[in-house]
């Protein structure tokens, strides 16, 4: 239970951000064991040094996701450490770990207060509020799916789950579970399930449509509250009425969806609250249609690994608002390392993802080129060395995409024509124009060497010639006005490679 000075306080009011903002995730549980280390002492939240704060602010982010602050549950750690298929991980990820340092799922949450091993609430306010100095919003977990199998509410409202048989636990002992024994009941509890997926063992499957377990879900909201400026909502689309309804039809009994859906409701309590939702299946735009904030963008993700550029380009081509609020990523805790899938691609698609309109979404480990993924059940990870030029590419990214023009500016997709074959259709181009700069990007994402002509949207003044200033590459060119008007930008880049231009009068 939250302690009587975590309830009596308040929501502090929303601060704003600036459009398209930058969101730094961190493996918490990873992360301080690794200060620990450097420090030669354990180092809970309260414990972090100002210093890592101040070089999160230099590096320009408006969101900092502390991801697993939660109390993790013994028995979802129990069963990981008993799961052989898991093992090969753990080696990859932690040589020679040791069975105490598997801590179970940060989402098969047992409570919603700190883990003891991160810290307390006072510690996890005391956080937010230097994020707030610096000008940085903190960000945590919510899953409204499921809870942990041994979470309080497993026994005291055993009515907010999805029910099976006594029988269900003996021929799916995959998907349901007994209650504790010495529970009088005639039912067991389903595990939690993605429909297309088998079940997740470590996790109970809450029960939706039932009034009881909406409103205890919107209290727990109502009290993650007092603590963050948003939270990443885990598998967001699980919970909407029909995609409820479908999964667990066969237990519904029949009962009607509920009149209102359970994410209007939660933003009507929160309104000033940032939402990111974990999304997939193309809901993004029914989501943001709710009220959250923020959609994840998978298919961005999926798209770019596919190297499907004209894909890529018609993605990007959709509604300017709606993308406005998609979240771009290249890795996060549940996809591998993007350094390692990538590749010599890297720089292409990280400048893409940099430059686009949304959250611009970036995971611990990935400014330094780690490629070695972590499963979440893990508390630890081995170190690795940092990537050299990984680090510098990163660097050169974020002192750009943090300029001014990135982020009020008027974002537009360009489109490419070609310059004697049809390997431009491996470019993309898009520009941004504000009031004091214009910049322009173009990346090839195909597999050689690329050329095309770039066409812009607004034109320009056929009389002057324009310095085009490499950002990213150190490098200026000047072009007449007249060429670009007449046939367009001529570039041509290498496999992976990418232009971040700076355009003025020369």
């Amino acid at each position: 239970m939250p302690s009587e000075t975590n309830k009596k306080r308040q929501p502090l009011q929303a601060l704003p951000y600036r459009p398209h903002p930058h969101l730094y995730e961190i493996n918490t549980w990873v992360w301080l064991e690794h200060l620990s280390r450097r420090a030669g002492r354990q180092v809970t939240l309260g414990g972090v040094p100002d210093a890592e704060w101040d070089a999160l602010r230099r590096l320009g982010f408006d969101f900092i996701w502390l991801m697993g602050v939660w109390e993790r549950s013994p028995e979802s750690a129990r069963l990981q450490r008993s799961d052989p298929s898991l093992s090969p991980q753990f080696d990859q990820a932690l040589p020679g770990w040791r069975p105490e340092q598997v801590v179970g799922s940060p989402y098969a949450v047992r409570r919603y207060q700190p883990d003891p091993r991160i810290g307390t609430s006072n510690d996890l306010d005391g956080v937010r509020e230097k994020l707030r100095a610096r000008g940085m919003r903190l960000i945590l977990d919510f899953v409204p799916n499921h809870t942990a199998l041994d979470h309080p509410w497993v026994e005291a409202h055993p009515e907010y789950y999805i029910r099976g048989s006594m029988e269900d636990p003996r021929n799916e002992p995959d998907a349901f579970f007994a209650l504790p024994s010495g529970a009088s009941a005639d039912f067991s509890i389903a595990r939690g399930k993605d429909p297309y997926f088998p079940p997740w063992r470590d996790v109970a499957q809450l029960n939706l449509f039932h009034p009881g377990a909406r409103a205890a879900l919107l209290d727990e909201l109502r009290e993650i509250a007092r603590h963050c400026d948003g939270v990443r909502c885990d598998m967001a689309m699980l919970i909407l009425n029909d995609v409820f309804a479908t999964t667990w039809s066969r237990f519904l009994d029949g009962v009607a969806a509920p009149g209102k859906e359970f994410w209007t409701l939660a933003v009507e309590a929160l309104p000033d609250f940032v939402w990111l939702a974990e999304a997939y299946w193309r809901l993004e735009q029914r989501l943001q249609g709710l009220g959250l904030t923020f959609t994840y963008d998978k298919t961005f993700y999926d798209l770019l690994r596919a190297m499907d550029p004209p894909q890529v380009r018609a993605h990007l081509a959709a509604d300017v608002a709606y993308q406005n609020r998609l979240a771009r990523f290249l890795e996060n805790h549940d996809e591998p390392r993007s350094a390692a899938v990538f590749g010599p691609r890297l720089p292409a698609v990280a400048v893409l993802a940099s430059s686009v309109p949304g959250m611009r979404f970036y995971h611990q480990g990935q400014l330094e080129g780690v490629k070695i993924f972590t499963l979440i059940g893990l508390g630890d990870a081995a170190e690795e060395a940092p990537d050299s030029e990984v680090q510098a590419l990163y660097r050169k990214i974020l002192r750009i995409a943090n300029q001014d023009a990135f982020h009020e500016g008027k974002w537009r997709l360009l489109d490419v024509t070609t310059a004697g074959d049809l390997s431009f259709e491996n470019l993309i181009a898009c520009e941004w124009r504000s009031a004091g700069a214009w910049k322009a990007v173009v990346v090839n994402l195909g597999e050689g060497t690329a050329q095309g002509r770039v066409q812009f949207a607004g034109g320009m003044p056929s009389s002057r010639d324009y310095a085009l200033q490499d950002e990213l590459n150190d490098v200026r060119y000047v072009r007449s006005a007249a060429e670009i008007a007449d046939l367009g930008l001529y570039v041509r880049l290498d496999a992976g490679r990418a232009h971040s231009f700076d355009i003025v009068p020369a």
